[in-house]
């Protein structure tokens, strides 16, 4: 009957209809009760303008940081902000929409500061590398916004503060006025004095741009508020993680800064045979963690601190080291809610979380000084902390020079006594250590292998200093007691990398603990050889002491030059003979080969190791090849090697 058919259908289209009506409707619906149950982080606002309304601040400080110390200073410029009558706020640019500072203008008297550390070579740190992106890619028209920027590196890098420079030069071509100039800070000589005489200038600066005046409030301004628990639940307590609370119990990946691997220690075997260093060799098991890395890369682990300070620091200051504490913000809008994770005991805080045994910087100085109850030691804290001449010369010889941590210092003033809630909030943060990873994920997919010296030095104060990381890692002993030996450890990748084409000769200089990523390069080279891919010459130069002393994987480097994996091995033992042989003597010794390799092999070159001279001597050393065997002048030979940077072709893994 054609009235039912029609009837079925028209019924069956409205059902049909509410059907799909009621999906969309639900799909709309449902999220809402489940929004409210996401936490502050997942729900946190991304306009920093509407912030800085909502708070009364009219000026941002942006950082790029990679080991804290731009965070810091950026800290320390926006706390600054109230001498003058201006109410500031430090800002992680990750956390932000920065294309909403073309509209800073609308806050009156507003100003963007930036702290830019530069990361390897040039590149920007991890937390301003979208904003980087941004600015190369974006036209957005800065009129009306003003700035400045602070820039933090290292001379002895090839592109000396490479971020800051960038960042100060886009701005100004998007139309921002920059306030007063770029300060440059070198980490290679005193990153401190720089910023402190930068900031004593550009206050004033600002001052004389915004019509305000100095309020003359020079005072001590807590930024966190001590809360001592007494009956909370052992499980609330923080006990070393970074992230998320119980990370350490109950492992989930992805693993990354916030969220360290624990990976357990399966070697740790001395490399040298003699001398009175200690080289080591680790292997770290990532089997099971997702985590995949490629050689070149940096492996970063967590270490902590030694607890004979943590316990000295509690025995000094009078305190129960076990107490449960929270020290909260004060600016209740701020996103950094704690300085480290809390709640924590003080003992936790100590080990974990801060950085105890770097030489403080003044500002540390500066508001410990109030505590100091001998006038003389309160007045050398504070000139230490000025910016007078006298002042910065006995910061640079008392604390710098005689790299006395906050511990010496302390039993240095017996009156210096302050309340360790305040010296927690105003400590760094204790800093991941990276590492070259000197094994291949090829040949070694589920283990990390690194290769590091155990620092361990004198004072001129006669203290014995220890590297925190290296004797921690010494420590770490496969089996502990029938415990496994863990480290916190995440992949930061690098563009340290062997040719995309496997028959491009490679020639690696790594003198020391510089060997590390050619470790890696060679055990893959190997690897693609038994693929049965053509792979071009590999040519090792490197260097150590003593032949018969600290002469690292020489077993394993052996057997790679013997299996013809390495094509030649050239090794400058420095002090074997009575003049000094490195690395630099060799590769001019032999500048026929290198050249051929380099000119018309289209050779790749990598360096590895100490920044300050190695890496400099090795340059130089091919500047000269390329004069004496190119026919070109010093100019043309410099703007040579520059061009090979720029293709690739000649990469660095140095540090100072």
């Amino acid at each position: 009957m054609p009235f039912l058919s029609n009837l079925d259908i028209f019924l069956f289209s409205l059902i049909a209809g509410l059907i799909v009506y009621w999906l969309i409707f639900r799909k709309k619906v449902e999220p809402i009760p489940e929004f409210k149950k996401l936490d502050a982080q997942t729900t946190r606002e991304t306009s920093f303008i509407d912030k800085m309304k909502k708070t009364g601040k009219n000026i941002v400080v942006f950082y790029g940081s990679q080991t804290g110390t731009a965070e810091e200073f950026s800290n320390r410029l926006a706390k600054d902000a109230h001498r003058y009558g201006m109410k500031g706020m430090s800002a992680d640019p990750e956390e932000y929409d920065m294309s909403e500072l073309s509209r800073l203008p609308e806050i009156e008297n507003s100003l963007a500061i930036f702290c830019m550390a530069t990361y390897g070579e040039g590149d920007p740190t991890d937390n301003s590398q979208d904003f980087y992106d941004w600015l190369q890619e974006g036209d957005a028209d800065f009129t009306g916004v003003k700035y400045t920027v602070f820039a933090l590196g290292n001379k002895t890098y090839e592109h000396y503060n490479a971020m800051g420079k960038y960042v100060d030069q886009r701005l100004a071509e998007l139309g921002a006025q920059r306030i007063f100039d770029l300060g440059m800070g070198d980490d290679d000589g005193n990153l401190e004095e720089d910023f402190v005489s930068w900031r004593e200038q550009f206050w004033p600066a600002v001052c004389e741009h915004f019509g305000v005046e100095a309020t003359g409030e020079e005072s001590s301004i807590r930024q966190y508020e001590l809360k001592v628990h007494s009956d909370l639940n052992m499980n609330k307590i923080y006990t070393g993680e970074l992230g998320r609370l119980k990370s350490f119990e109950n492992q989930k990946p992805p693993f990354d800064s916030k969220n360290p691997f624990l990976a357990p220690v399966t070697v740790n075997r001395k490399l040298n045979k003699a001398g009175d260093r200690h080289l080591m060799h680790l292997e770290l098991d990532i089997t099971g963690s997702k985590i995949r890395y490629e050689s070149g890369d940096h492996v970063a682990v967590y270490p902590i601190n030694d607890s004979v300070i943590v316990n000295r620091i509690g025995e000094v200051l009078g305190v129960d080291l076990d107490t449960v504490i929270s020290l909260n913000n004060l600016d209740e809008e701020s996103n950094k809610k704690h300085p480290f994770p809390c709640p924590t005991t003080y003992r936790t805080a100590l080990t974990h979380y801060l950085d105890i045994t770097n030489p403080p910087r003044t500002n540390v100085l500066y508001e410990l000084a109030q505590y100091a109850t001998d006038p003389t030691e309160q007045e050398n804290m504070r000139k230490m902390a000025s910016s007078s001449p006298e002042g910065k010369a006995l910061y640079q010889s008392w604390v710098l020079d005689s790299c006395r941590n906050i511990l010496a210092i302390l039993e240095d003033f017996p009156s210096l006594r302050p309340p360790i809630d305040h010296l927690c909030e105003l400590l760094p943060r204790l800093q991941a250590r990276y590492y070259s990873i000197a094994s291949s994920s090829k040949v070694h997919p589920d283990s990390i292998h690194i290769c590091a010296v155990v620092v361990e030095y004198e004072t001129k104060t006669g203290r014995v200093n220890k590297g925190v990381a290296t004797n921690w890692l010494k420590s770490k002993m496969p089996t502990d007691n029938g415990h496994k030996a863990t480290v916190p450890m995440y992949i930061r990748k690098s563009q340290f990398r062997l040719p995309f084409k496997s028959s491009n000769p490679v020639i690696m200089v790594g003198p020391g603990t510089g060997i590390a990523p050619f470790m890696g390069f060679v055990q893959e080279r190997g690897w693609l050889k038994e693929q049965g891919k053509e792979v071009g010459e590999t040519v090792l130069y490197y260097g150590c002491r003593h032949k018969n002393e600290d002469f690292l994987y020489q077993e394993e480097l052996d057997e790679f030059e013997k299996t013809g994996v390495l094509t030649a091995l050239n090794v400058a033992f420095s002090r074997d003979q009575a003049d000094k042989v490195y690395v630099q003597h060799l590769l001019k010794k032999n500048k026929e080969a290198v050249w051929r390799l380099v000119h018309t092999d289209n050779a790749h070159i990598y360096i590895c190791g100490d920044a300050r001279n190695m890496a400099r001597d090795v340059q130089n050393a091919f500047y000269e090849i390329a004069e004496e065997l190119g026919g070109l002048s010093r100019a043309q030979a410099v703007d040579y090697i520059k061009k090979l940077m720029t293709k690739g072709r000649y990469s660095q893994d140095v540090w100072s």
